[in-house]
């Protein structure tokens, strides 16, 4: 009895701290909302860190719920909003683990979801903007809330306005229109987004009677019609009431029209809003010089007015120093991403800017030819390309060098478990499974928020970990050791830059994007859309071959053997080798001056890729990878052609046929040295993401962003494993980019689509010239040159749609000096055994004769 009185007691006590800390945490929140100012604020955080040491019971943490998005509120509206952002995250991650909603009635959609989605919708956050919009419409939909499932369908029908998904955009408000109950002014909102999207869809119209002001000033900009759009704009903000404006609303209202007065060549008004807009998101901003960049914080507004202050400068110096801030605010906004997809969306606006800044500084050194001008040009060309990809391959470096570090062995855990996520997402989505897809989009939410935590602390630990700046010295003296040059494009919207870097110098080249130049790009692609189009005007390529080789400057490295090629934009999709050197009127091709003739060729994504590769080591064994599709309309007629001759090379393991699973290949490949699938790809759809097929199933580019591959070189016999969406700033979203995301830095795979007899011998030529140089670079060339001087192959069947198709991204392996020991020594030991046995013999005769 007395027992249970002391347990009762404690009890008592227990629950009356509990009220007391409960009680405590509202009181605080409440007294910061009378009154909120930088002092309250001040007081609120240091009793939050008191309350969330405390915390217990559910209606703890609901009182913290209620406190965390009030703070979150408070940050938003005084436009931090970063810290907003982790403030809403963290009232979500409570609300979520503690299941809260099934003890309190809490509408945590209007609270903390619409918040949070409009916040990473302005910040750049798209990926999880989406997600957190779709799951509060589902939400909606299952509480039949009209409300939320309205301002839901404005939300992410903005969202694809702004990140250019017209036709999204305009299904999503219709859907909303349909939805009974809308106000009159949210269906002037969503009728005016359709209106806008519209608008940007070619040769849409959009109705008279439907025009509102909004979708007059979109229509005169549209025309470009400035005047017209500063009529427009200035009437539809003349009523607006100033003080009912947050400070980035205001600041984006000035650049607005900032933007106009420049199209109308104000100048003067130009610079006068803009300094007002810097005004509204820094109060302290003095005019008369640039904000330090300590004053600025990730607000993709101050991005917007750099761009555009630059292109006020007269002196390329001060408008590069305006550049160079738009720079810094778009990595502050991106380091706090963790989606590949929304860093992918974000390097358009990046892309703009570098080639701007190479335009800039190309034309400096035509004054000064001040070569430090190029190797400024350089880095900003290099700055942007395959960042993404830079970043992953940094992580796993980091890791590597740190193996048991828990911080970073779990952030590669959660970003695998985010690309497998994302590959169900998008299967679920195909499939239209909503429940899926809402499961699925927040389980990415909940990682995303933790990976964002975790860089916090890897960046604190590791503060110069994610630097990728290329040292041009370091670059010189690796292709010294190559015996190289290297030839960089950077394709941007108005010229192609061409970077020559060699041991001993760098120049740089513009190449204008005409009408021609577009042509001729388009053109030299479209030869090799089947196996047919070469043949049928040999002429005419043999014209545009060497005609498109003087294009692209490639005359400037001809003095050098070895060549790597860092592409870009288009040129992902031209194979360099089959350009011609020359002017010919040969129809032979095997007599044609292709560029594989003098040159071997190895390309990349990025020159910091080329920098810092690994050395090739020789492993002479070949998982290959062959379904063969017997009984299909699929079937590799000629894949067990290519399985014999790779057999005949090297010391090969097959799984053919139904043993070509996806599971078992990538299980067993870890094991070889080269990893080799022969099977059908396909470069993808913009829903779908490029693949390659299995007997049972495809492995879908984002299968392989979640896979860790060690091998040292992998061949993709396969159609179009080279081609995939181009995302400008990143390159071609391919197979090959995926396998290098997995870890395989030296790759052989195909530009089209071919099923023929070609492919097996070019396959064992490649593999016993790899067994005999011990590397894929030479080994690539020369089974090319073998192919086109074998006497038993037809001219027709010597046409470059079949030979070049093969390109190579990877290490410039020289010729392994030991490569022909073995055959010298056994050359040898042949020799001394026959001398042997000739003594012997000769012994045996004087000994007979005596």
């Amino acid at each position: 009895m007395k027992n249970s009185l002391i347990i009762l007691f404690c009890l008592i006590i227990v629950n009356c701290f509990s009220q007391d800390l409960e009680e405590s945490i509202y009181v605080a929140t409440e007294t910061f909302n009378t009154n909120r100012t930088a002092e309250t604020f001040s007081i609120l955080i240091k009793n939050e860190a008191d309350f969330l040491s405390k915390l217990k019971t559910k209606d703890e943490y609901f009182a913290y719920l209620f406190l965390l998005v009030n703070k979150a509120d408070y940050l938003y509206r005084n436009n931090q909003q970063s810290k907003a952002i982790t403030t809403y995250e963290a009232a979500l991650d409570i609300y979520n683990k503690h299941q809260l909603n099934k003890t309190f009635v809490y509408d945590i959609t209007e609270y903390c979801l619409k918040p949070l989605g409009i916040l990473y919708n302005k910040v750049g956050d798209y990926t999880n903007a989406e997600n957190t919009i779709k799951h509060y419409i589902f939400l909606a939909e299952q509480q039949n809330n009209i409300p939320h499932r309205i301002s839901g369908a404005i939300n992410l029908a903005n969202l694809y306005y702004t990140i250019g998904k017209y036709n999204s955009a305009i299904n999503i408000a219709k859907n909303g229109l349909a939805i009974k109950g809308a106000s009159t002014l949210q269906k002037q909102t969503l009728q005016s987004i359709i209106n806008i999207s519209t608008m940007q869809i070619k040769d849409a119209i959009v109705p008279e009677t439907q025009k509102d002001i909004d979708s007059k000033y979109h229509l005169a900009l549209k025309n470009k019609d400035y005047k017209a759009a500063l009529y427009y704009f200035k009437t539809k903000y003349l009523h607006t009431k100033q003080d009912t404006l947050t400070a980035r609303t205001k600041a984006k209202l000035h650049f607005e029209e900032a933007q106009l007065h420049y199209k109308l060549n104000d100048l003067k008004s130009t610079a006068l809003k803009l300094q007002l807009a810097l005004k509204a998101l820094l109060p302290n901003y003095n005019p008369d010089a640039l904000p330090n960049k300590e004053t600025l914080y990730p607000e993709n507004t101050f991005i917007d007015i750099f761009d555009l202050l630059a292109r006020l400068q007269s002196n390329y110096n001060n408008a590069l120093a305006c550049y160079n801030l738009s720079f810094y605010v778009s990595n502050l906004l991106t380091k706090n991403l963790s989606s590949q997809e929304s860093k992918l969306i974000n390097l358009y606006a990046n892309r703009k800017r570098s080639e701007s800044s190479i335009t800039l500084l190309f034309d400096a050194f035509q004054t000064t030819k001040d070569t430090t001008l190029i190797k400024e040009a350089f880095i900003y060309a290099e700055k942007n390309k395959a960042a993404v990809l830079k970043e992953i391959i940094g992580k796993k470096s980091l890791l590597k060098r740190h193996p048991t570090d828990s911080f970073l062995i779990k952030e590669m855990s959660l970003l695998k478990q985010q690309e497998h996520l994302t590959n169900l997402l998008i299967k679920a989505q195909y499939q239209q499974k909503v429940k899926e897809i809402d499961k699925t989009s927040q389980a990415l939410t909940s990682v995303s928020i933790t990976l964002k935590q975790l860089k916090t602390k890897i960046n604190n630990k590791y503060p110069d970990a994610s630097e990728t700046e290329i040292s041009v010295k370091k670059l010189q003296q690796k292709l010294n050791q190559d015996q190289a040059v290297l030839v960089e494009y950077f394709y941007g919207e108005h010229f192609v830059y061409q970077f020559i870097i060699s041991a001993t110098a760098i120049s740089l080249n513009s190449i204008k994007r005409d009408s021609v130049f577009n042509t001729s790009i388009n053109n030299y692609i479209g030869y090799f859309e089947n196996s047919s189009v070469i043949n049928n005007n040999i002429s005419q390529f043999t014209n545009d071959a060497f005609k498109l080789y003087k294009t692209l400057l490639l005359d400037k490295t001809s003095e050098f053997k070895n060549v790597v090629i860092i592409t870009d934009g288009f040129l992902n999709f031209i194979p360099f080798e089959s350009l011609l050197t020359q002017n010919t009127n040969s129809k032979n091709y095997s007599k044609m001056p292709f560029v594989v003739n003098n040159q071997v060729l190895a390309y990349n994504t990025s020159a910091l890729f080329y920098l810092n590769a690994s050395e090739f080591k020789y492993i002479d064994s070949v998982l290959g990878v062959f379904p063969v599709f017997d009984n299909s309309n699929a079937k590799l007629t000629f894949s067990l052609d290519e399985a014999e001759s790779i057999n005949r090379e090297t010391n090969a393991k097959f799984l053919m046929h139904q043993a070509a699973t996806k599971n078992d290949a990538l299980l067993q490949a870890k094991n070889y040295g080269v990893l080799h699938l022969s099977t059908h790809a396909n470069s993808g759809t913009f829903t779908i993401p490029a693949n390659i097929d299995f007997i049972d199933q495809k492995l879908y580019l984002n299968d392989l962003y979640s896979l860790d591959l060690n091998n040292q070189l992998v061949v993709l016999s396969a159609c179009e494993t080279g081609v995939g969406k181009l995302q400008k700033g990143e390159g071609s979203m391919n197979l090959a980019r995926g396998f290098q995301y997995a870890g395989v830095e030296n790759i052989l795979f195909s530009l089209w689509k071919i099923n023929d007899l070609s492919t097996s011998q070019l396959m064992a030529s490649f593999y016993k010239n790899y067994s005999q140089t011990q590397s894929p670079f030479l080994a690539n060339r020369l089974s090319k040159l073998d192919y086109l001087s074998n006497q038993s192959i037809s001219n027709v069947k010597k046409s470059p749609y079949y030979w070049s198709t093969f390109i190579y991204y990877g290490h410039l392996t020289a010729k392994t000096p030991n490569s022909n020991l073995k055959y010298i020594i056994f050359a040898f030991i042949g020799l001394g055994i026959a001398l042997l046995l000739w003594i012997i013999i000769l012994k045996h005769k004087n000994g007979s004769n005596a």
